[in-house]
């Protein structure tokens, strides 16, 4: 007998992202994952090594790399839908911990719970703050490369997000802006230079 956790896992290639929003480039979920990661990776250690925290810098990395598993069965649902109103989003959380309870079924019951740690995180915990927030983060640089390149589709994307990300109130997410967000609208040429 085999598992398909893993088959399942890398079918994150094949959801697309932004699904109503016309994009220069199209993005997945495994590429957003691994994006969403080392911005999760960064904001622990800033919180650990600017700030004074005391961050699980591995565990938000790992919450961040299995966020989007779920979605391998639900598939995307875009944010506005997603978020319309209570009753949606309440019976679309209830699809994503069924999705994510289904996926662990696909493992050897041996290696189920250590794998629940990752794909059905603790909400209420630091690492998974600064997850959400590194998830934001990887959407407000999604949308800073589409308005580089002339697409305006994204404009109203990236205000919402952005005042999102500044109302969280972690010194982290500033400290990303102030010193790292300036970066993603430079080419190639102006990196090198630096």
């Amino acid at each position: 007998m085999g598992y398909n956790f893993y088959a399942f896992m890398d079918r994150m290639k094949y959801i697309k992202r932004w699904q109503l929003m016309r994009s220069v480039r199209e993005e997945n979920i495994m590429e957003h994952s691994q994006q969403v990661a080392m911005f999760a990776h960064a904001l622990a250690v800033i919180n650990n090594k600017v700030y004074g925290g005391n961050a699980d810098a591995a565990k938000a990395v790992l919450y961040a790399v299995y966020h989007e598993c779920s979605e391998v069965m639900t598939g995307d649902l875009p944010t506005p839908i997603k978020y319309f109103n209570n009753s949606i989003h309440g019976a679309y959380k209830q699809l994503e911990d069924r999705a994510c309870d289904k996926l662990l079924n696909t493992l050897p019951e041996a290696l189920r719970e250590d794998f629940a740690i990752a794909v059905k995180p603790d909400g209420d915990s630091l690492e998974y703050k600064i997850m959400k927030a590194a998830d934001r983060l990887a959407a407000y640089v999604k949308c800073l490369e589409e308005l580089k390149c002339g697409n305006t589709e994204f404009v109203k994307a990236k205000k919402s997000i952005e005042d999102d990300l500044h109302s969280r109130n972690m010194p982290e997410v500033e400290y990303f802006f102030e010193n790292f967000i300036n970066g993603f609208a430079l080419t190639l040429d102006e990196l090198e230079e630096i």
